[in-house]
This record gives structure tokens, sequence and C-alpha cells, in this order.
């Protein structure tokens, strides 16, 4: 069973009502699990609502975020632990140490990025802690379907799979951090 996992997510408050809905009920269902929430350290988006969810359900929260977003991103100070840092390497660097697993909600440009990092590292050996997309309405299809392109064209092995599991329900994925 998994004791921690990194949520990597949207901190964009215009995401869809269904993300937030989703967000919150992982944030619940983590802390009804005994599972702590490492993330963002925002209180914005879906990563806020999946910090607050945790918090409302009596669970543990660890943030961190760098200080250049401190207040951009509006840091989430009734966390169990806010780490603010330097930089965004760092904050990455915790975020993927930190967790014991990796979950995936819908996001931009910096849920990509660190989707594709711990990806990356997982098929260079650097770890093997699960990597779960929570593919909420279908959001991560037109990425999965670039996966098997470029495994199609041979820039990836045709076995990429098994660097990652998709879940189309919050359920079903805790129920992968649960085993």
């Amino acid at each position: 069973m998994t004791s921690t996992v990194t949520v990597y997510c949207s901190s964009s408050n215009q995401a869809p009502r269904e993300y937030f809905t989703a967000a919150e009920a992982l944030g619940r269902q983590l802390a009804q699990n005994g599972i702590g929430l490492v993330f963002g350290g925002g209180r914005v988006g879906l990563m806020g609502a999946v910090a607050d969810a945790v918090l409302e359900h009596g669970g543990n929260v660890k943030g961190i975020i760098p200080r250049f977003l401190e207040e951009r991103e509006v840091a989430h100070y009734g966390l169990s632990e806010l780490h603010v840092v330097e930089t965004m390497h760092e904050r990455k660097m915790k975020l993927a140490e930190w967790g014991e697993a990796y979950l995936v909600l819908p996001g931009g440009f910096g849920t990509i990025d660190e989707l594709m990092e711990v990806i990356t590292w997982k098929h260079l050996g650097h770890h093997r802690k699960p990597v779960i997309l929570l593919n909420i309405n279908g959001f991560w299809n037109p990425l999965l379907l670039f996966f098997d392109r470029i495994a199609k064209e041979q820039m990836i092995t045709a076995d990429h799979g098994h660097y990652y599991s998709v879940c189309a329900t919050v359920e079903d994925a805790v129920r992968l951090l649960l085993r």
C-alpha cells in the first residue's frame, strides 16, 4: 500500500466542474484510506481542491511551492506542512522524492512537464514508483494516442504502456494505490 502520493494537476480555477468533483473525491478517498498527499502547494485550481478535501477529512498534506509562485499561485498556508523552496527544480525534486506514487489529474503545461519527467525517469530506471493517469472524461486520450504514434514510429518501445496506468475513475486510481 502507498502511504504518500504525489498528485500533479491544474492550478486553474477555470477547469471544468467535473475535474473539480474528481479532485475533491480523490482528496476525500486519500484521507479515508490513510494516504498522505504531496502536491505543489497552491490553494487554487484542482490542486487546492484535492488538498482541501484531504484536510477536510483529516488527512496529511505536504505542499511544496517555489518562492516566486508563493503569491501567484496563492500558497496554501493551512496545510499540514508547507515548504517554500527557491526554484522550480527544487520543487520538482521534492515532489518526485516525497511521494511513493504519482497520480496525474488533468492539467496544463506544468502538469504535462511533471508527467513526462516521471515517465522518463521510470523509463531510465531512476524510480519504480507507480505513475497513474486519472483520465477523467478522456482528458489524456490525445496524449496516449501520441504515445502510440511515437511507439509506431519507433521513437519509444512498443511496450511503453508498462510505465504508467490509466484509470477512468477516482475509485480505480485509489485501488491501485492500495495494492
